[in-house]
């Protein structure tokens, strides 16, 4: 199986809010995922990154790929924590 660890949105027209899911990397971005682990809200103020670190880190050792903006999200919390 080759798993991605992605964004996902789920806000609504013109209200972008985003889940970090574990999915197939064959499924479409708003579709089928087989875990969340996080979310993203760039709407707030300071903007809201709240991810599971530890799933997240079990998934990767696991083969799973995070996306380009999961990893920019990851280091962005990680340097504000």
């Amino acid at each position: 199986m080759a798993a991605r660890i992605r964004l996902a949105r789920v806000g609504s027209k013109k209200n972008p809010i985003f889940r970090v899911v574990v999915a197939d990397r064959r499924s479409p971005r708003d579709g089928r995922f087989i875990e969340i682990v996080g979310r993203y809200n760039p709407q707030t103020d300071p903007s809201l990154i709240d991810l599971d670190t530890e799933r997240i880190e079990e998934w990767i050792s696991k083969g799973a790929e995070p996306s380009n903006a999961v990893q920019k999200l990851m280091k962005a919390a990680a340097s504000s924590a």
